[in-house]
């Protein structure tokens, strides 16, 4: 069965400056002139660990949270409501980064294309399909138990 972990989560903002003031450069008009971009700007913005208590003080974020994965998706959307306020700001997005791994064997989650399927030399069998994953038998059995595909016949046959 394929798990999966997201985790490194951000806000990714895009904006359109407009006038200084809108890149945070204020209080300089005596004594510089600014030309601002022409295009928009994209930045990440990241949420503040949820195990950071103090200024040098912190924790992991599990003695914090029991669902850590929702606490940081929450987290970056109240940071997105609050930027979607301003004049500047372009388009507002959510982002992590998501790890898929087989709970069988740990390894990535990798599945064979239509393509792979139909080369004899990626084929476990006879049977096999797209979207069967490559890492172990284990992997390879329950996926075809789901789909009513018959078992690999031989044990050790997994790539």
């Amino acid at each position: 069965m394929k798990k999966t972990y997201r985790d490194e989560w951000r806000v990714m903002v895009t904006i359109k400056p407009r006038r200084p003031a809108d890149l945070g450069l204020t209080g300089l008009d005596d004594l510089a002139e600014f030309i601002a971009p022409t295009g928009p700007i994209t930045v990440a913005v990241l949420p503040r660990r949820l195990g950071k208590l103090a200024a040098g003080m912190s924790v992991s974020d599990s003695m914090i949270s029991r669902d850590i994965e929702g606490d940081y998706r929450r987290r970056c959307e109240e940071i997105a409501a609050e930027l979607r306020q301003r004049p500047q700001v372009e388009d507002v997005t959510v982002a992590c980064t998501e790890t898929h791994t087989c709970s069988h064997c740990g390894y990535g989650w990798e599945v064979l294309t239509a393509e792979e399927a139909a080369d004899p030399a990626n084929a476990q069998d006879e049977h096999t399909v797209e979207g069967e994953p490559v890492c172990c038998e284990a992997a390879i059995n329950e996926f075809r138990a789901e789909r009513g595909i018959p078992a690999l016949a031989e044990t050790g046959g997994a790539q």
